[in-house]
Parts: structure tokens; C-alpha cells; sequence
């Protein structure tokens, strides 16, 4: 009898092991954007997530959580559950939000698991259809012509084309009436309408634009030229005159601290795989975005990264005088 009851218990003990599915098992994934849908990062995560469901074999669902320069969706991932089931899609924000917020609800280095970088995307330098420049020596010469009136739109505190617009009035010495708006699509609306002037974004928001011939692009903000797509003939602000200027936006995945490393490793695998994916990397080069293929893919090296972009912007930053809060 004391057997049969032994063997029982022992039975019984092993129900939960034997039901534990191996991550991620039957429960979907959530990956948080912290911006509206249809942004640029909007439109990274959603190609991500169809790249990344086969390999990790688990529903992949979008939830943006838009709000205070995307802190509002990271603190939501710093908050939750360990287990892989919440990740987060950030771009450079996560590196520029120390500088801008005196007072986060989350540590950006220390709350995370850092997963690897995903992808790098080049900002343009676009205005209004209506202005008289039509490259950037002309733009040049029509800035420090209209200095106090001009007007530069960007997606709100926080967001890649507002630190695009305060480096590249640092680097022209020339302070602009800078607009904020509440996302990307309505500061494009508003440059589209000839409300303001210019504006610096990412090319997965202007690429459409620019090609329409709905706005003038003056420069790639970067240190190199695209090579494919609509954007291979634009010229570098630094070829075009503005050297040393380049700020590339990228893209990162996270998920909170405390996930457990065999998950971390599974995920990183995913992302190895997913950005391998042929329709990944078509959509991907369509927008002008570079897919990284180096040692930040990795969960050390992404960290490492994002370490330096905060010591390199948070001067930047805290030099213009610009705070969120």
C-alpha cells in the first residue's frame, strides 16, 4: 500500500514538468511599441514580429503604448512578467530618455534584458513643397536668411526627429521655432500643408514622401549613402557640406530583467533567423533601413551600445536646454 502511494505522489509530482511546454509554449508573445500606429518604429515592429513568429513559433501580437516620448510602453515591459511573453521594440529614444526626463519610472540599463540591435535607419533632412531651396547649399543660404522664422516641425519630446532637429541646429547655429507634435503622421500632415517649414526624420516615414515629390529632400543625415532603393542618389549633409553630422536612428528588442537566460538565448536566436528573412530584409530596404549584421547583435554588445549612445547624446541633449518634464 505505502508503495502504491509513493508511486502515486511521485506520479503527481511530475504532472507540472511533464505539462510545462518549452518557451513560448501555447501563449502569444505581446511585443510593446511605445509610439502610435503607423510611426516609423510602428512599421519596423510589424515587419519584425512577421519575421520573428516562425522561428519562434508563437503568436506575435502589437500593442502600441504611445506616450511621453516612449517611456509610457517601456515602463510597461520594465514592469512586466520575466517569462518572454512581453518584449519591447525601442529605437534610440531609450538611449536619449536619461538626458531628456529628470526622472524616469524605470533604470534603461539596468531593468532590461537587451536582446540585440535590429536595425539602423538614416534620417533625412525634407521641407515643405513651396520652398525656394532645392538642395542643401540653397537651403543653407535660405536658413541664415530667415533666421526667427523658421519653423521645425518634429513627433514630440523625445522622439527621433526632435534629437535630429536639436543636433542639426547645434550644428548650423541656427535656433528655429521648434513645433511638436503628438506623433510623426501629424507633423508630416502639417508639413505637407505648408504649415511649417522642415523637418528631420527617419527615412521609414519621408521615404514615401520624397518619392511622390510631396516634399524637397535636401540631405541623408548620415556618414554614408544608401545604396538601393529611392534614396541611393541623395546626397550625405556631409558631402553636402554640414561635416561630421550623422545620426542614424536604430531599432532594439528587450524584454524585463530577470528573464531567464535560456529564454533570452531562444529570442536572440529568433532575431538572428528573422533578420535573415528575404521579405524582412525587402521590406526593410524599401524604407532605407540598414539591417544589422554585427557583433551588436548579440545581448552584451547591444548593451554595450546603448551605453555609449547615452554618454554620446545626454550632452547634446542637456547643451540645448530641452527637457520632457
Amino acid at each position: 500500500m505505502r508503495t502504491t502511494l509513493l508511486l502515486a505522489a511521485g506520479l503527481i509530482a511530475c504532472v507540472p514538468a511533464l505539462a510545462q511546454a518549452p518557451y513560448p509554449g501555447d501563449k502569444p508573445i505581446t511585443l510593446i511599441v511605445p509610439f502610435t500606429a503607423g510611426g516609423p518604429t510602428d512599421k519596423v515592429g510589424r515587419d519584425l514580429a512577421e519575421a520573428l513568429r516562425k522561428p519562434l513559433g508563437a503568436t506575435i501580437i502589437i500593442e502600441n503604448v504611445g506616450g511621453v516620448g516612449g517611456t509610457l510602453g517601456a515602463n510597461k515591459v520594465a514592469k512586466a512578467a520575466p517569462d518572454g511573453h512581453t518584449l519591447l521594440l525601442h529605437h534610440i529614444g531609450l538611449g536619449t530618455a536619461p538626458a531628456l526626463y529628470r526622472s524616469l519610472p524605470y533604470k534603461t540599463l539596468d531593468d532590461f534584458e537587451y536582446l540585440g540591435l535590429v536595425n539602423e535607419v538614416p534620417m533625412t533632412l525634407i521641407g515643405r513643397s513651396t520652398l525656394p531651396a532645392n538642395n542643401y547649399a540653397e537651403l543653407a543660404k535660405w536658413l541664415e536668411a530667415n533666421k526667427g522664422k523658421i519653423n521645425l516641425a518634429n513627433a514630440g519630446v523625445g522622439s527621433a526627429s526632435h534629437l535630429c532637429g536639436l543636433m542639426f541646429q547645434s550644428a548650423i547655429k541656427i535656433d528655429m521655432t521648434t513645433v511638436p507634435y503628438k506623433g510623426t503622421a501629424p507633423a508630416m500632415n502639417d508639413l505637407l500643408g505648408g504649415q511649417v517649414d522642415i523637418m528631420c526624420d527617419q527615412t521609414t516615414n519621408t521615404t514615401g514622401q520624397i518619392e511622390s515629390g510631396k516634399v524637397k529632400a535636401y540631405a541623408l543625415m548620415s556618414s554614408q549613402r544608401l545604396t538601393t532603393g529611392a534614396l541611393a542618389k541623395l546626397p550625405t549633409a556631409d558631402e553636402s557640406g554640414l561635416k561630421g553630422f550623422n545620426l542614424a536612428i536604430w531599432h532594439g528588442l528587450y524584454a524585463p530583467k530577470g528573464t531567464p537566460k535560456a529564454v533570452v538565448d531562444k529570442i536572440n536566436a529568433a532575431l538572428r533567423t528573422a533578420l535573415k528573412d528575404a521579405d524582412f530584409q525587402k521590406r526593410q530596404a524599401a524604407l532605407g533601413a540598414v539591417i544589422v549584421t554585427d557583433a551588436r547583435l548579440s545581448p552584451a554588445e547591444h548593451k554595450k551600445f546603448v551605453e555609449a549612445e547615452i554618454n554620446k547624446l545626454g550632452p547634446v541633449i542637456k547643451a540645448a536646454g530641452q527637457y520632457a518634464d
